[in-house]
């Protein structure tokens, strides 16, 4: 299951909130008087204005420096930091933190290592002056295996990854059925993985094990399977009684 905690905006913005004047501070004033208007003709931007759908001047710190802040961190709580991402997010930033544990972390322990996570950031002030979210959520299944411990936690799934170099198709396959026909070899691997090391990771392919260096690998791809029951509801026409699921 994918966990994920959203914090709210980390830093108070009133000051900084747009108007409907392009993007200027808003002035209340007296009931019944009329404000000048100072608006700049249509189509056209004041000097010096920023955009109503982008964020304030103030930069919050690059993705290199978070990670290197967040990752004791996310390391000291039993998880691993996958990914820090900042984008803009209309007037505000939003921060995205992916972290991953072996048993995989659920909503509880997300919701813990969000507080941290919030706690070094507004004790370090790495955010500087800029609005911003907060959101932490663990990888999905969509998520591309890249390290060891990602096949590690792949485990029992059924992956596809491309091969950095060609491989000799399964036994059977790499005899040529005539002098004139060459053998055949695997660009790419479909299998389930059976087991993953420090150097190297295991796939059943087609009832056969094999073992593929990382380095001969690409980055690999969880592939969604379906049940028996669904499958067999498929074939007759009536649903069956499980759906889609991500594993095995």
């Amino acid at each position: 299951m994918r966990g994920s905690s959203r914090h709210g905006p980390s830093r108070p913005d009133r000051a900084r909130r747009p108007a409907a004047d392009g993007g200027a501070p808003r002035h209340e004033g007296r009931p019944g008087r009329r404000r000048p208007d100072t608006r700049a003709a249509a189509g056209s931007q004041p000097a010096g204005a920023a955009a109503p759908d982008r964020p304030p001047a103030a930069r919050p710190a690059e993705p290199e420096r978070l990670t290197s802040l967040l990752e004791p961190v996310v390391r000291s709580a039993g998880f691993d930091l996958e990914s820090v991402r900042i984008s803009a997010a209309g007037r505000r930033w939003l921060l995205r933190v992916v972290v991953d544990a072996d048993k995989g972390p659920g909503l509880d322990e997300i919701a813990l290592v969000s507080r941290s996570v919030s706690a070094e950031l507004d004790a370090s002030g790495v955010m500087g002056q800029a609005a911003y979210t907060l959101e932490v959520s663990s990888p999905g299944v969509d998520r591309p295996l890249t390290e060891p411990r990602h096949w590690r936690r792949a485990v029992g799934r059924l992956v596809y990854a491309p091969l950095s170099r060609p491989a000799p198709a399964p036994l059977g396959k790499t005899t040529p059925s005539s002098p004139t026909e060459p053998a055949r070899y695997l660009t790419a691997v479909q299998g389930r993985v059976v087991a993953a090391g420090a150097d190297a990771v295991t796939l059943e392919i087609d009832g056969e094990r094999r073992e593929f260096a990382y380095r001969d690998l690409g980055p690999g791809r969880v592939q969604v399977e379906f049940s028996n029951a669904a499958a067999a509801g498929a074939a007759s026409g009536e649903p069956g009684d499980e759906g889609e699921r991500d594993g095995h």
